[in-house]
């Protein structure tokens, strides 16, 4: 369950390799089927998804509940037993709370993971034809004879921008998120085993299109860069500030397309700099080439602020 929106309940998460055509299901990250419980009397359940189990909760009126039941294939309880931890395990806060302690701890992982092999991982952030796969490619295609750069895409289906990017001659794995609006560290610690990057490279995380629950997930990512288009309008950052507060970088996106559109350029950076003082802004256009110097700098001089790896 996403914990901003509910989406991600009942998700049915894919990883797909476009190299060797392999597509593996992904258990639901935020429900571990088998996992233990500590309840209020200090006992210790362990639940399983391979068999169903008897266990005693202690409820906070003092009542004890004896149940048996099993987890269904994704690993969820049915509605009564539900219902049963609902009140032993208290409100939706401390479930919010579990949840993204539990993102948390995976993405400190994967930072570590990253930071031993000297890779830059960048968390690419934006609503749904802002251009980031577009941004992405013109990136690769500019770059490769300088950084190696792999690639985890991110979409609720198909994999038709991992084709995209695969056709650039980089390594890239897609998730399917199904009903999922964002990607999870875990969905990212997948992607990593599958992609294996290299010592020394650039993994470029492009979440799924959305502007509010990828702001509170942390991928383990060095940075998210807010990617803006001018065909949106130019009161983004302060109708949506959490993710351009989150974000070290905005790059405004399509400005070729300035003379058709409605769209006031020093207006969104004062937005945007408004909710992050601190907020780094590039204004390019993918398809003429012009400003991409300047994200190009500042993607460089990130993989140079690390010392490079020796090779294991």
């Amino acid at each position: 369950m996403c914990v901003t929106c509910g989406c991600s309940d009942g998700a049915d998460t894919t990883l797909t390799n476009p190299e060797t055509g392999e597509v593996v299901a992904m258990a639901n990250s935020n429900h571990d089927p088998n996992h233990t419980h500590t309840l209020p009397d200090g006992s210790v359940v362990t639940h399983s998804s391979s068999s169903s189990h008897s266990h005693t909760h202690t409820l906070p009126d003092g009542r004890v509940i004896t149940h048996t039941h099993t987890h269904d294939s994704s690993g969820n309880h049915h509605d009564e037993v539900s219902q049963v931890h609902a009140q032993v395990h208290g409100t939706k806060i401390s479930l919010e709370a579990d949840i993204l302690a539990k993102n948390n701890l995976i993405a400190a992982q994967n930072r570590g993971w990253f930071r031993g092999r000297n890779i830059l991982a960048l968390n690419l952030v934006s609503s749904p034809g802002a251009g980031k796969t577009t941004l992405l490619t013109r990136t690769i295609q500019d770059l490769q004879a300088q950084l190696p750069i792999n690639v985890i895409e991110g979409d609720q289906a198909t994999a038709n921008d991992a084709q995209k990017i695969q056709a650039t001659g980089c390594k890239v794995v897609q998730i399917n998120t199904g009903t999922g609006c964002h990607l999870e560290a875990a969905m990212v610690e997948r992607g990593c085993t599958q992609l294996n990057p290299p010592l020394n490279s650039v993994v470029m995380i492009e979440n799924v299109g959305n502007l509010v629950c990828p702001a509170l997930f942390d991928l383990g990512e060095q940075a998210k860069v807010a990617i803006l288009s001018v065909t949106e309008g130019d009161d983004k950052p302060i109708k949506y500030p959490h993710i351009f507060r989150a974000s070290q970088v905005m790059i405004l996106t399509k400005i070729d397309l300035l003379p058709y559109v409605d769209f006031d350029v020093e207006r969104c950076i004062e937005y945007a700099r408004t909710v992050n003082p601190q907020m780094q802004v590039f204004q390019v256009s993918a398809k003429t080439g012009v400003g991409l110097e300047g994200w190009y700098e500042w993607l460089t001089s990130q993989c140079q602020s690390v010392q490079p790896v020796e090779s294991m």
